[in-house]
C-alpha cells in the first residue's frame, strides 16, 4: 500500500470545455497534464499512489471533486488548469484565502518546482475563495498554467515540450514536498556468458590461434592477467623470431 495518496483534479470537462481560445480547450490540456503526472510521478518516485477525479472527458461538479479527494484521504490534492483573460499570460498558483501552513507550503513548493521547468512569465503565488481550495480537507494548491487566448502562450501550450515541463514541474514539486524517495533503477538483465565456449564473432580467430600455440584452447571467455598476457606475448615473439 502505498504510503501517500495524491488527488489531481483535471479541471472542467465533458460539457464544461472551460477557457477556449486559439483552437485550445482547456478541459483536454488540463487532462493531458493530469494523465501525465500520474503516470510520471508514479513510475519515478516510491510509495506514492495519484488518483484522478477525472480520467476521461466527462463533467463533474466541483463538490463530486472534493467529496472524492476528502472520501480518498489524499494526503494533497492539486487541481490543474489554464488561464484567460490574462493580458500578457504567465503562470499562477491559488491556495485558499484562510489556507494552513501546510497548503501555504505545497503552494510554494510546487510554484516554484513548475516555474523552474516552465519560465516565462511568472504571475505569483496568490490566495483566492476557490472551491477546490477551500473544500478539500487536505494542502491543495489549483494551478493556471498559462493562458489559451494569449497568443504567445497559446503557441507554447501546442508544443508537446511545453506540456512535458509542466507535467515535470508539477511532479518535481509534489516529490519535494512529500518527500519521496526515486524509484530504484531496474539493473539491466544480463545472461551469464559459458567461459568455455568462444563468441560466435571471435570463433574462427580462436580457433586459428589456438593451433598456433599462442593459447592452450580453454576458456576463451574468462578475463586474462597480466600474467597470461605476458606469456601470450612472449609466445607470439617467439613466433615472430
Amino acid at each position: 500500500m502505498a504510503k501517500f495518496k495524491v488527488l489531481i483534479d483535471p479541471g472542467h470537462g465533458g460539457k464544461d470545455p472551460g477557457a477556449v481560445d486559439n483552437g485550445l480547450l482547456e478541459k483536454d490540456i488540463a487532462l493531458k497534464v493530469s494523465l501525465g503526472i500520474k503516470a510520471r510521478l508514479e513510475a519515478a518516485y516510491e510509495d506514492v499512489q495519484v488518483l484522478l477525479s477525472r480520467s476521461t472527458d466527462v463533467f463533474l461538479e466541483l463538490k463530486e471533486r472534493t467529496n472524492k479527494a476528502n472520501a480518498a484521504g489524499a494526503d494533497i490534492l492539486v487541481s490543474i488548469h489554464c488561464n484567460a483573460g490574462g493580458g500578457k499570460g504567465g503562470f499562477e498558483t491559488f491556495r485558499y484565502t484562510s489556507a494552513s501552513q501546510s497548503s501555504i507550503k505545497l503552494q510554494d513548493t510546487l510554484h516554484k518546482a513548475i516555474m523552474s521547468k516552465l519560465g516565462g512569465i511568472d504571475r505569483g503565488q496568490k490566495a483566492k475563495n476557490l472551491h477546490m481550495v477551500r473544500e478539500s480537507k487536505m494542502p491543495a494548491v489549483l494551478t493556471e498554467n498559462l493562458f489559451v487566448d494569449v497568443a504567445a502562450d497559446a503557441d507554447r501550450l501546442k508544443q508537446a515540450s511545453v506540456i512535458d515541463a509542466i507535467i515535470d514541474g508539477h511532479v518535481l514539486g509534489i516529490a519535494s514536498y512529500l518527500g519521496l524517495a526515486k524509484t530504484k533503477e531496474d539493473k539491466p538483465v544480463t545472461q551469464e556468458r559459458d567461459i568455455n565456449v568462444p563468441s560466435s564473432w571471435a570463433k574462427e580467430t580462436w580457433e586459428a590461434l589456438t593451433k598456433k600455440g599462442f593459447f592452450d584452447g580453454t576458456r576463451p571467455g574468462a578475463p586474462i592477467t597480466r600474467e597470461e598476457m605476458a606469456i601470450v606475448v612472449n609466445r607470439v615473439l617467439k613466433y615472430v623470431d
